[in-house]
């Protein structure tokens, strides 16, 4: 019987085999793992290129479905009384186009250059660290982001106008992979239908229309879909709506709720929150009694400021008014009127505007829609200041009397 000869040195050999083994699954697992942020070289049908999947917890006007080499996403509430949906179809690169979809809606990803049409979709970018693919914004002027200031400020970022007046012609000179926009219904100011046109990728970001703080929040996740970052997106959000959780529970339980009332007379109407709306969700989550929280519908409740001032003239606090008044001066000379609420008498007036930049840009409605637990925060700051004693006001300020 002939015996098999072993290398002399049996531990060695075994420890190279070992290391050879080893340095052969890393890269194996190396180029499944970044399949989806780069083009696929070798499409196999049987491999699902995206192993990182979302889930949705709160948004309710996006949906995905994901199949092997490409995911449908629905927008399903695009504006107020849509009577239409759209639909994405994101196709990873290097792998073949569906059949049945009309060539418009279907998008390559990962995107490598994107334009936004709106300050409130560039925190998304920064959080998820691809704002080196920003190409393109409305306007320079209102962002707040700090890493997209940096990029406008080398340069790198071009002013393509805003949603009722974009420059078409500098979209197409930029040519990127997507823009993303917003819509209102109204087909003479939406830019969609004549960006998509000229054959320009566009997706439309519905997320002002959710109706709580997390639930626009969530739509970090949308914005991922189209760069494969759901892995991301999922720890980011994850974080945010635990800390908005917590913070929240610390106000549930409490039985003295102080009255709140919010907004200001504009052109002869009031446009007041509903009771089913994000700021009334934000208020109740702050242990606040909102005074419109009776009313079940979402949206706005144009008012006059009769009917306002009937219902709040002993309310606790006044938030969020106009960002034109600096002082309770300038409050009084809008409107003698407002002297007669109680808020105006004691003082108890806030206002979400205590980081706007030198051309009026408030971050309130960029980096406060990414942010929702820092406004909460703020919100329990003001209404329950015993509650959060650490905490430092940050998109609120106490109005200056």
């Amino acid at each position: 019987m002939k015996l098999v000869k072993f290398p002399k040195k049996p531990i060695i050999f075994l420890c190279q085999l070992f290391l050879i083994a080893t340095l052969i699954i890393a890269c194996h697992n190396t180029t499944i793992h970044t399949s989806t942020n780069t083009c696929t070289q070798n499409y196999n049908p049987n491999q699902d290129y995206f192993p990182n999947k979302i889930t949705i917890t709160h948004a309710t006007g996006f949906a995905v479905e994901y199949h092997q080499h490409y995911k449908v996403v629905t927008i399903k509430n695009p504006w107020q009384n849509a009577k239409t949906q759209f639909q994405y179809v994101l196709v990873q690169c290097g792998t073949p186009t569906p059949q049945g979809f009309n060539q418009a809606q279907v998008i390559t990803v990962p995107i490598n250059s994107i334009v936004s049409l709106s300050t409130t979709h560039l925190p998304h970018l920064a959080k998820l660290g691809v704002v080196d693919k920003l190409i393109g914004i409305s306007n320079s002027n209102q962002v707040n982001t700090p890493d997209v200031v940096e990029r406008i400020k080398a340069g790198k970022i071009t002013q393509v106008g805003n949603n009722s007046n974009v420059d078409i012609e500098k979209l197409l000179e930029l040519s990127p992979d997507l823009v993303t926009t917003f819509g209102t219904g109204n087909s003479q100011t939406d830019s969609y239908s004549k960006l998509t046109e000229v054959g320009l990728k566009v997706a439309i970001n519905a997320e002002y229309m959710e109706d709580t703080p997390l639930g626009r929040s969530e739509w970090l996740k949308f914005t991922a879909l189209f760069f494969n970052q759901e892995a991301q997106a999922e720890n980011i959000f994850n974080e945010i709506a635990n800390k908005y959780t917590q913070i929240a529970a610390k106000a549930k339980s409490l039985k003295q709720r102080p009255t709140v009332f919010v907004g200001f007379n504009f052109k002869g109407t009031w446009f007041m929150p509903a009771g089913q709306s994000y700021v009334a969700k934000y208020l109740a989550d702050a242990g606040g009694k909102y005074l419109w929280s009776d009313d079940k519908s979402a949206g706005s409740l144009p008012l006059s400021f009769e009917v306002v001032l009937e219902r709040a003239a002993n309310a606790d606090y006044w938030l969020n008014f106009s960002q034109s008044w600096q002082s309770l001066k300038d409050v009084v000379a809008e409107d003698s009127r407002y002297a007669d609420f109680q808020a105006v008498k004691t003082g108890n007036l806030y206002n979400n505007n205590a980081r706007v930049n030198d051309s009026g840009g408030n971050d309130y409605w960029e980096g406060g829609i990414s942010n929702p637990d820092i406004v909460l925060s703020d919100l329990i700051k003001i209404l329950h200041p015993e509650i959060l004693p650490n905490h430092q006001l940050f998109y609120y300020r106490k109005f200056i009397q």
